[in-house]
């Protein structure tokens, strides 16, 4: 493999301020900050601290609809399907909160959800004396007409919400979300996407999706500070909406109450466009497409070097990818940790490792400033690893 060919990988390092000395991999779970979003992050945050009372009183309400406005032309729809939440999860505790739930009913997700929308779907269940359903989806991931026909299968009757993942956490899989949409509703059923990593990782016009509620992080993929999420809502949902947090805002209906829940630091919502336009400015969709390819080409060059597999086929996959790793030692939680732990601190490569079905799986990005190289190193230092377990 070589890289750096394309105006892209190790040199861009710069943009940001990331740690040079390591191998970053990992954008899909904490993202990076550019320096000048970061810049124009301080910029809000001095202009705040310059009369606080001024700004939070007047001018706050303003800015954060104009956040809104630039999230809706970068993701569908108009300012006002938009809140502005914290993160994917803090947006799906306030859509599963919102549901009047009644004893004997079922929340149903898959095996793909993300342990924090997991333990959501549980605890607002085991309130109601309803039932969380999660249905088993195998690793690697069986195509879209096995999950489409399990998920068919499972809708009885007595399911309230569904909540699918857009791209999965840990397997890293492009879920059939329009599809997953239009059976659920042919069934009479809501249906919640967890978009957590699609903002800038997937071209997205989320009203076209059809789902009841939709919520993504623009820290992943889109630049923009962590902390800073959006919620779409379709209408017929949105006067039963209320943010988490109960505050001043009640009563002002959606999105507004999510606008004002409490005194808090706002300068990472007032600077996502700024991420937003970094974002456009690197190459916007041809960026997306420049980092989808080398995803699966390191994906499909680590599988072949460790004599192992993906976790799912090359068309269900973004710019992030899961490997098998050779590892011939146990394959539980605690050995994924301290695997992922060896791997960032003894061979400075940043890439978390999981175990899934019984074995060992590493997860690789790739954003702006990542390079065909990275991932020959990467699969140097599992080789160095796994020789010494």
């Amino acid at each position: 493999m070589s890289g750096g060919q394309d105006g892209y990988g190790r040199r861009l390092l710069a943009e940001f301020a990331l740690d040079p000395g390591f191998t970053h991999l990992n954008q899909g779970s904490f993202g990076a900050l550019p320096n000048e979003v970061a810049a124009a992050e301080a910029g809000w945050r001095r202009r705040i601290e310059g009369n606080p009372t001024r700004f939070l009183a007047f001018e706050l309400p303003g800015q954060m609809r104009r956040t809104a406005g630039e999230i809706a032309a970068f993701l569908g729809g108009s300012a006002g399907d938009w809140a502005l939440v914290e993160n994917a999860t803090a947006g799906a505790n306030a859509v599963i909160a919102a549901l009047a739930l009644r004893p004997g009913e079922k929340l149903l997700a898959t095996s793909h959800v993300y342990n924090a929308v997991r333990n959501t779907l549980r605890h607002h269940a085991a309130r109601a004396g309803a039932e969380y359903v999660e249905l088993p989806v195998p690793v690697p991931y069986p195509g879209d007409e096995a999950l489409l026909e399990q998920i068919g299968a499972a809708l009885d009757g007595r399911v309230r919400i569904a909540v699918f993942d857009h791209v999965s956490s840990h397997p890293a899989t492009i879920l059939p979300v329009r599809r997953l949409v239009e059976l659920c509703h042919g069934r009479g059923v809501p249906v919640l996407i967890d978009g957590a990593h699609a903002p800038g990782l997937l071209a997205l016009d989320v009203p076209a999706l059809g789902a009841d509620w939709y919520v993504g992080n623009l820290h992943k993929w889109a630049f923009a500070p962590r902390g800073t999420a959006a919620l779409y809502v379709a209408e017929a949902w949105r006067a039963s909406l209320h943010p988490p947090g109960i505050s001043h805002g009640y009563g002002q209906g959606f999105p507004l109450e999510f606008d004002w829940t409490g005194t808090r630091d706002f300068s990472g919502w007032l600077a996502a466009p700024e991420g937003i336009g970094f974002w456009r400015r690197a190459g916007g969709e041809h960026l997306m497409d420049r980092n989808r390819a080398l995803a699966r080409t390191a994906a499909e060059f680590l599988a072949a070097e460790w004599r192992t597999e993906l976790a799912a086929p090359a068309q269900n996959l973004a710019a992030m990818a899961t490997i098998r790793l050779p590892w011939p030692g146990e394959a539980g939680i605690d050995q994924a940790r301290a695997l992922f732990h060896r791997l960032v601190e003894e061979q400075r490569i940043v890439a978390p490792v999981f175990s899934l079905a019984g074995a060992l799986w590493l997860r690789i990005s790739a954003q702006i400033y990542n390079e065909a190289d990275d991932y020959q190193r990467l699969a140097e230092a599992i080789r160095r690893l796994v020789r010494a377990a």
